[in-house]
C-alpha cells in the first residue's frame, strides 16, 4: 500500500458495503460514520468522497486510489472545487474554537447549491458532529432535509455527544469498530509511532499516536497512580494529576482515557461502575458545552472519582 495516497487498514467490510451502493445506483447523500476517536473514520470518509469524483486505484481496492490520481493531487494540492471538509477553525490566538457554527454549516449548504466545478459530484465532509453547537446541527438538519442532486455528506460521529435524532434518520448510520492488535501494531508501524502508542492505542492507532505525546504520557502516568490510590489520595497526588492532565488537550484526553479504561475493566467485576462511566462522559460533555478550562475539568473529574471510588 506503500504507493496509495490515503491508505487505510481495516473496515473492509464497510468499504465494501459503499461500493456496493455506489453501484447499485441507489447511494444514500448522506453517510453517518460512527465509531470512537482515532480508527480512521475521516481517513475512511476522504477515501469515501474521492472516489465519487472520480479517483481509482488499479489494484484490488478500487478506492486506494495513489497520488499521482488526478483527483488526489488536486485534493492534495487544496485545489479541487467539488470537496470541502468542514472542522473547527482556529480563533485569534492559534487555538482551536470550541465547536463547528452555523455559519461553517451555511457555507457548506451553499457549497452544496452550486454546480459542480468539475461536471460531477460536491462532496461534504463534516468533522465531526460532536463538535457541532445546537445552531450548527439545526442548520445541518435542513440541508439533509433537502439534498441537491449529485451531493454526498459524510458525517463523521466520534459518539461523545448526542445526535439528534432528526439527523441520525436522515442518514445512512454505519459503525466503524476498533482495529484488531495485529492491524493496530501495521497502522502504528507504518505511521513511525513511537513506541508507548502501542501501549495506549487499545485499537484506535490514531488515538496512540496522539496519546504518545510528551505531556499524554505524563497524564496517562498521573492518572494510573491517582487510581491506585483510591480513594484515599494524598494531596499532592491529587496536585500532581492535576498539573499533568491540565497541560494541554493531548494530555487531559490521555488522563480520561486511563480512567475509562480503568472503569471499563472495573465494570466487568461490579457492573455498578458503569455508571461512573457515564459520569466521567457528563463531564466531558460539560466541559464543551460551558467551555470549562482544562484545570476546572479535571477538579470536576477527580470530584467525581472520589464518587465513584469507595465501590472498591
Amino acid at each position: 500500500m506503500s504507493d496509495v495516497a490515503f491508505p487505510i487498514i481495516g473496515h473492509t467490510a464497510l468499504e465494501a458495503d459503499f461500493l456496493s451502493a455506489v453501484n447499485s445506483g441507489k447511494l444514500h447523500h448522506g453517510w453517518m460514520i460512527e465509531g470512537p476517536s482515532g480508527i480512521g473514520k475521516l481517513l475512511m470518509a476522504k477515501r469515501f468522497g474521492m472516489y465519487l469524483l472520480g479517483a481509482r486505484g488499479t489494484g484490488e481496492n478500487p478506492l486506494d486510489a495513489s497520488a499521482d490520481d488526478d483527483v488526489i493531487s488536486k485534493v492534495i494540492a487544496g485545489s479541487h472545487p467539488d470537496i470541502r471538509i468542514v472542522q473547527r477553525k482556529l480563533n485569534d490566538k492559534g487555538k482551536l474554537k470550541q465547536d463547528i457554527n452555523v455559519e461553517q454549516i451555511r457555507e457548506l449548504t451553499h457549497f452544496f447549491e452550486l454546480k459542480p466545478g468539475l461536471g460531477g459530484w460536491r462532496i461534504g465532509i463534516i468533522d465531526s458532529l460532536d463538535e457541532m453547537n445546537r445552531n450548527a446541527e439545526n442548520a445541518l438538519l435542513k440541508t439533509l432535509e433537502e439534498p441537491s442532486h449529485n451531493c454526498a455528506l459524510f458525517l463523521i460521529n466520534h459518539g461523545t455527544e448526542t445526535v439528534l435524532p432528526t439527523i441520525r434518520s436522515r442518514c445512512r448510520v454505519v459503525r466503524a469498530k476498533p482495529l484488531s492488535n495485529e492491524e493496530t501494531v501495521e497502522v502504528l508501524n507504518r505511521e513511525g509511532a513511537p513506541a508507548p502508542a502501542a501501549d495506549v492505542a487499545d485499537g484506535r492507532p490514531g488515538r496512540g499516536i496522539a496519546l504518545a505525546s510528551p505531556s499524554g504520557l505524563r497524564a496517562a502516568s498521573a492518572a494510573r497512580d491517582l487510581l491506585k490510590a483510591m480513594p484515599r489520595v494524598q494531596d499532592q497526588l491529587v496536585a500532581s494529576a492535576t498539573q499533568a492532565a491540565s497541560a494541554d488537550e493531548v494530555a487531559l484526553d490521555a488522563f480520561v482515557t486511563e480512567i475509562m479504561r480503568w472503569l471499563k475493566a472495573s465494570a466487568l467485576k461490579n457492573p455498578a461502575y458503569a455508571a461512573g462511566w457515564m459520569d466521567i462522559s457528563k463531564v466531558m460533555s460539560e466541559k464543551r458545552k460551558l467551555n470549562m478550562d482544562a484545570t476546572q475539568t479535571v477538579s470536576k473529574l477527580i470530584a467525581t472519582l472520589y464518587q465513584i471510588a469507595p465501590q472498591k
